[in-house]
């Protein structure tokens, strides 16, 4: 099923050769280029925006033939736009990479883009939550859930991605088919790249735990982690509840889902696992993702040595 493209191009309705080509980049998204539902709905949004914005920069109706023929100042006062929107310079820089994809995919193979600098994107590092705070944000979660079911559900949910690192999306899409859990996972991430990862003892129990108090029949073809009515469980649930239980431990603003999945892999860089091995792990397609965890970790000992070093 495609992403929605609702495409307002006029202030009211989109036209139909640009909602063409924006339905047919998405299809190409998702068979070709394997990309995540989630990915393609991002891109679809930038892609509906600059569609809009091109129609009133330029006026008319926006076709190929237009897109074909913009130039770099048709990009920068998209984004000079968007930036006096409040857009950041991570989040501009993430709609000019979407945006070269939309336009290499409307001119065709040896199609040239407008090229132009993207804006300067200081690299943040991921900061990790100890074990004690995952657990305790975990435990949290469970004991405010309104039933104690959808509680178990949490709670196994959030230690599958701080115990093995899976990403939201990727423990969601298990189903039944996984259970029960035994000593290793096979994990299917970005692009459809599986992998295989371990799973401890305490991750397994809360699975178990979890699936045998749920009031709904979980086969093997559907997902194992479903929202109140039965229906699968929709990320957003989960950070809701993961931003109530960090305000109520007094937790920092970075503590999210996703947060534990860094945490696993700092952990684990911190244990003597070797990078190669923690890319694997993580379904890295690359090594050059997994690397900023070396610095992730020193910047963990930094702050451990600051806090307690006399002389600090």
């Amino acid at each position: 099923m495609g992403v929605s493209t609702s495409l307002d191009t006029n202030g009211t309705r989109g036209t139909g050769l640009a909602q063409e080509l924006i339905r047919d980049w998405d299809a190409h998204l998702a068979h070709e280029k394997r990309r995540s539902e989630h990915t393609r709905r991002a891109y679809i949004a930038t892609a509906e925006r600059f569609c809009g914005f091109l129609s009133r920069h330029r006026g008319g109706g926006v076709d190929a033939r237009m897109l074909k023929s913009l130039t770099p100042n048709d990009l920068r006062a998209y984004l000079a736009d968007r930036r006096a929107e409040g857009l950041g310079n991570a989040s501009a820089a993430r709609e000019l990479s979407a945006l070269r994809g939309f336009l290499r995919f409307v001119g065709g193979s040896g199609a040239s883009v407008p090229q132009m600098r993207g804006p300067r994107v200081k690299k943040g590092l991921p900061r990790p939550v100890s074990p004690a705070e995952a657990l305790a944000l975990a435990q949290d979660v469970e004991d405010n859930a309104r039933e104690g079911w959808v509680g178990a559900r949490d709670f196994a949910l959030l230690l599958l991605l701080y115990g093995a690192g899976l990403r939201i999306g990727e423990a969601l899409s298990l189903t039944g088919a996984v259970l029960p859990l035994g000593e290793t996972l096979r994990v299917t991430g970005k692009r459809g790249k599986t992998r295989i990862v371990p799973i401890l003892p305490a991750v397994a129990s809360a699975v178990s735990r979890y699936v045998a108090a749920c009031p709904y029949p979980i086969a093997k073809e559907t997902p194992i982690f479903l929202g109140a009515r039965g229906g699968p469980l929709q990320p957003g649930v989960v950070r809701a509840s993961v931003r109530s239980a960090r305000r109520a431990l007094g937790l920092p603003e970075r503590t999210t889902p996703h947060a534990l999945r860094h945490s696993f892999a700092t952990h684990l860089l911190a244990g003597g696992a070797d990078l190669r091995s923690l890319q694997e792990l993580l379904g890295h397609a690359s090594l050059a993702s997994t690397q900023v965890y070396t610095a992730v970790d020193a910047a963990h000992l930094l702050d451990i040595y600051r806090n307690a070093h006399p002389r600090a």
